[in-house]
């Protein structure tokens, strides 16, 4: 029985192995999916001890994403994005490091029949989910505006990417009423019911993807939809990073009905 995980700090909030487990046991894999959940200090210890134990794979979560990426052999688009959050432990060689979130992103529109190539893209925010989506978004022919409260974040994000151009926040008044596609890659929402983009900005040419998936609908979701525009919920994005890690780990293609499945019940 191959062995797969994930590993974070805390993790057991996470709902990767329900889905996961789901994948497996629809394609008839002989495969466990289990949480690791080492201290801060040991992330080394712990991926050296999984390449030692010859666990098949790894997800990897907050706060490990940068950590984990210092100690694989990332592929191109992870190394671009400088983060890991899926690691595949061959038989011979180095860890192998890849970043599936930018996968989440392009996936999740492409499944919602929306275009991504010849688009004008707004992502809102710099960080890690925010580089994912700029970077997915160029790559499949997007030009991507980059909005982020810290303004040399987001200007050092988009001088990484191919054509990208950055701003403040209050570049969203600009940029998202001409827009086609609004990634929210922000964990504005969560928390509370605010949205970090004005309502009245949104429009019926748009397709919105919200990263946060709890709450399912969130504020921005909810204005979106009145101002007739296509709404993708974050359970999509997470569905299909974790889909992308499932067809890495096996080369097989992942059942996306049974593993969305049991990540709508896992997240009720």
């Amino acid at each position: 029985m191959d062995v797969y995980g994930i590993v974070g700090n805390p993790v057991g909030h996470s709902v990767s192995p329900p889905m996961q487990s789901a994948g497996f046991a629809d394609r008839e894999i002989d495969a466990t999916y289990v949480t690791f959940e080492p201290a801060e200090a040991e992330i080394e210890r712990a991926i050296d001890g999984a390449a030692a134990l010859g666990i098949a794979g790894l997800n990897v979560t907050i706060p490990f994403k940068q950590d984990v990426f210092e100690l694989v052999e990332a592929d191109p688009l992870a190394a671009r994005i400088g983060a890991v959050n899926t690691v595949a432990f061959p038989e011979e060689g180095p860890p192998q490091g890849y970043n599936t979130d930018a996968a989440g992103v392009t996936r999740s529109f492409e499944h919602h029949d929306v275009a991504i190539d010849g688009r004008e893209a707004v992502v809102v925010g710099a960080g890690g989910a925010g580089r994912a989506a700029a970077f997915a978004l160029a790559d499949a022919g997007a030009d991507v505006h980059i909005a982020n409260r810290t303004v040399e974040r987001a200007e050092s994000l988009a001088s990484e990417v191919d054509g990208a151009i950055a701003g403040g926040l209050d570049s969203l008044a600009d940029a998202v009423p001409s827009a086609d596609l609004l990634v929210n890659a922000t964990s504005v929402g969560m928390e509370e019911d605010t949205t970090p983009v004005p309502a009245e900005l949104l429009h019926d040419g748009l397709a919105v993807l919200d990263a946060v998936y709890t709450p399912r609908e969130t504020r921005l979701l909810r204005e979106a939809d009145a101002a007739g525009a296509t709404t993708i919920q974050g359970l999509w994005m997470l569905l299909f990073q974790g889909v992308e890690a499932f067809e890495i780990w096996t080369d097989a293609d992942a059942p996306i009905e049974a593993m969305h499945d049991a990540l709508r019940e896992a997240l009720n």
